[in-house]
């Protein structure tokens, strides 16, 4: 069955970096769209990022465009996200998920920023 097991979260100071990671099983990997979406604590889900399947075009909220970078990595089933000059704002459970509409969500990893 479809798993997406998300990876890499932890507590950074403003202004530093983590990565997330997300292995991706039980489906053909290339055939989808991916993206990472984030849910801080009380607010709903927030869309982050979206790449396309073969990584060739990539799409950021304005709320981290310029800070977070999205790659995958089709060999290993792997979808990533670079968070670099995090702010506390950016504390949030991140989950990966797949497609569009979206139809597959992992269990999410917590990124918490501390000022």
């Amino acid at each position: 069955q479809v798993q997406l097991v998300e990876s890499g979260g932890g507590l950074v100071q403003t202004g530093g970096a983590l990565r997330a990671t997300c292995a991706a099983q039980g489906f053909t990997y290339t055939a989808y769209c991916m993206n990472w979406v984030r849910q801080a604590p009380g607010k709903g889900p927030e869309w982050v990022s979206k790449i396309k399947f073969d990584g060739g075009t990539t799409w950021y909220s304005d709320s981290v465009k310029g800070r977070f970078t999205v790659s995958r990595d089709n060999a290993k089933n792997t979808l990533y996200l670079e968070m670099n000059s995090l702010k506390p704002e950016d504390t949030a459970l991140y989950y990966c998920a797949r497609g569009r509409p979206i139809d597959y969500w992992g269990q999410g990893t917590q990124v918490t920023v501390s000022s």
